[in-house]
């Protein structure tokens, strides 16, 4: 039995969809700040507040600035979702190496031994490194050390986490205390500063020049992804809404940071593991977004009652690729009630189009559809975020 259950893996999602259950629970209502939801609010910036004042309220559809036809259809990255997926359900296939735990990371930030291979102490990047930005951005060999995750990065020296020693980790006040310096000192390499222990961040003095920087140098983008993983795995999961939606604000409203918009969208939200901060912080993006028919990211059309309101149409859910199925005229819909004998399911039109293979050869007796639209229900309500 030790064995089989060693051997046994869980099923991987295989789309986008069975990746993000982001929306999964929403009632398309906004739930209010809670202390979880790691101090975001929706107070609106100087930007913000000009577009509310213009008659443009928090959860209306924007006038369109495009037709959807004039643009390019677009979708989300598998791989970047399954990336997250894994992540924030703690790597559900994770092998436990058969290697000894040396708690390397721990005993790095301890200062008991360098970052290989360059022979550096924490200590020295800590105290010295702290404004040297050109040493910052060159080097790439320290990332990995300063925020490790339970995955391998491109620094083959550095050593993977384990549970053991994240827990010996946050229980060790000097590591989290030079963790939190190390924090400190990749935002200020990125012209923000920490405003306190909650994880507060705002612009900084030297904001101006780093973030045209930031947005030029989009290798960044992959390193602050890193930066939010490992804020989570040592126990700073509060932090990464305040950072998050800095990028947004910036991206969207004051368009200091325009290149970095499609990897806040598509991998620094979904770093969040509670679904309603994730949730908040789509919101607040899709009522700044432009074109506001082709944000990717949900939420899926609203449902009323029993009955979807939105019938088979609506907006592109998530995940999808921005193609909106079209509305079906009153005497098709009125066919359909008559063959279903108006069996009250709400669809949306992801799970009308994944049913229309089950259902097929099924016939049209109210059962065999019911049947085939339960089949064909995602299960992202039901994965543990």
């Amino acid at each position: 039995m030790g064995n089989l259950l060693g051997s046994w893996r869980v099923k991987e999602p295989s789309t986008v969809e069975e990746c993000d259950s982001t929306w999964g629970s929403d009632s398309e209502s906004d739930e209010p700040a809670a202390a979880d939801d790691g101090g975001i609010s929706d107070a609106a910036s100087p930007a913000a507040e000009g577009d509310r004042a213009a008659g443009d309220p928090e959860d209306a559809s924007p006038q369109l600035t495009e037709s959807p036809d004039s643009v390019p259809k677009m979708k989300r990255s598998f791989y970047a979702a399954r990336d997250l997926y894994k992540y924030r359900h703690s790597y559900p296939n994770y092998r436990k190496s058969r290697q000894p735990n040396e708690y390397r990371n721990l005993r790095f930030y301890l200062n008991k031994i360098p970052l290989v291979p360059d022979g550096i102490y924490v200590e020295e990047i800590l105290t010295k490194w702290r404004g040297d930005y050109d040493k910052l951005e060159h080097n790439h060999t320290y990332i990995q050390w300063l925020f490790p995750l339970r995955e391998q990065g491109l620094n083959f020296y550095a050593h993977e986490l384990t549970q053991e020693e994240i827990k010996e980790f946050q229980s060790t006040r000097e590591a989290k205390r030079r963790f939190l310096a190390a924090y400190s000192l990749m935002l200020d390499f990125y012209g923000i500063k920490l405003l306190d222990k909650s994880g507060n961040v705002a612009r900084a003095p030297n904001w101006h020049q780093r973030f045209q920087h930031l947005n030029e140098s989009q290798h960044n983008y992959l390193r602050i992804t890193r930066i939010l993983k490992s804020l989570g795995e040592l126990g700073y999961e509060a932090f990464k809404a305040p950072l998050v939606r800095l990028f947004l604000e910036e991206s969207l409203c004051h368009n200091t940071l325009p290149n970095m918009l499609h990897s806040a969208l598509e991998y620094f939200v979904y770093t969040i593991r509670l679904p309603a901060t994730r949730r908040r912080l789509l919101r607040y993006a899709r009522q700044h977004y432009r074109p506001a028919h082709a944000f990717l990211w949900g939420p899926p059309p609203k449902r009323r009652g029993g009955v979807g309101a939105g019938g088979g149409g609506g907006g592109a859910g998530p995940g999808s690729s921005g193609i909106r199925a079209p509305a079906p005229t009153p005497e098709q819909q009125r066919r359909g009630e008559e063959g279903t004998g108006s069996i009250g399911i709400t669809m949306s039109s992801y799970d009308a189009g994944t049913s229309l293979d089950l259902a097929a050869g099924l016939g049209s007796s109210t059962a065999g559809v019911a049947g085939a639209l339960m089949a064909a229900a995602p299960h992202n309500d039901i994965v543990l975020l």
